[in-house]
């Protein structure tokens, strides 16, 4: 997952909204969301490759996220990344609780984001302890949380001012497919390519092998309804499935 807008308690109706892109090499093997098989109550994608997930919701709407921190170069983790949203979402600990107990030198550089329906945790093995996050709208990428790269900037006002049209998902999805690439005065530098910051800079991410594999919105009503939607795409943007799962009216 590269990129993650969160919306909490920013809404009166609407406690928490996710708009997110998840960018991945195409040759990765992965599910679509769906409920899982030993855990029908969590609705998510899976990677197949190391078992772990992205991000994910459960029916009672405890939530997780993850992304990864590009730094080139870095010692490889034990565990894959992916494994701390699937631990999470099959818990039945707290956020602040799972966020304390892990173990932050199995892992690769990551950002984690987990709700459990009171509270919203920020944790990363790259920017101190674990926090609970004030109602508001936060954005990460692939480096800290609220880091000001340009298109987390430009995620995080059009997120804010889409709130206002819920339940309407186009304007999420709109800014989730933004393909602008950044002006290279403008670019963060992260160990990478110029040919790849620039890539990278944008919103939705489209080359031959690496990319935006899936654009997700979902939310959780105040009544505890749970909307959740993806839509998937392969190679330089190809538009190739979309699925919603829902629960209640």
């Amino acid at each position: 997952m590269c990129l993650i807008v969160i919306g909490w308690r920013a809404h009166p109706d609407y406690p928490l909204v996710v708009a997110a892109n998840r960018d991945e090499f195409y040759a990765r093997p992965s599910t679509t969301i769906g409920r899982w098989a030993d855990a029908p109550h969590v609705i998510g994608g899976l990677d197949l490759e190391a078992g772990g997930s992205w991000l994910g919701i459960t029916d009672a709407g405890r939530f997780a996220a993850v992304t990864n921190v590009r730094e080139p170069g870095a010692a490889k983790g034990a565990l894959s990344r992916g494994l701390l949203a699937r631990n999470f979402l099959t818990s039945q600990l707290c956020a602040g609780e799972y966020a304390t107990q892990l173990d932050y030198t199995q892992y690769s550089g990551f950002n984690l984001l987990l709700a459990d329906g009171e509270s919203l945790t920020y944790c990363s093995n790259r920017d101190g302890a674990p926090r609970a996050l004030a109602p508001g709208v936060y954005g990460l990428s692939n480096h800290l949380l609220d880091s000001p790269w340009p298109k987390l900037l430009s995620a995080r006002h059009r997120f804010s001012g889409s709130l206002a049209r819920l339940p309407d998902m186009k304007p999420f999805f709109d800014l989730l497919a933004d393909g602008e690439i950044i002006p290279d005065e403008e670019l963060p530098s992260t160990g990478v390519s110029l040919e790849w910051e620039r890539l990278l800079s944008a919103i939705f991410v489209q080359s031959e092998s690496y990319g935006t594999r899936a654009s997700t919105v979902a939310w959780l009503r105040r009544d505890g309804a749970l909307t959740i939607h993806e839509k998937s795409f392969g190679p330089y943007g190809q538009p190739l499935q979309s699925s919603v799962i829902s629960t209640g009216e």
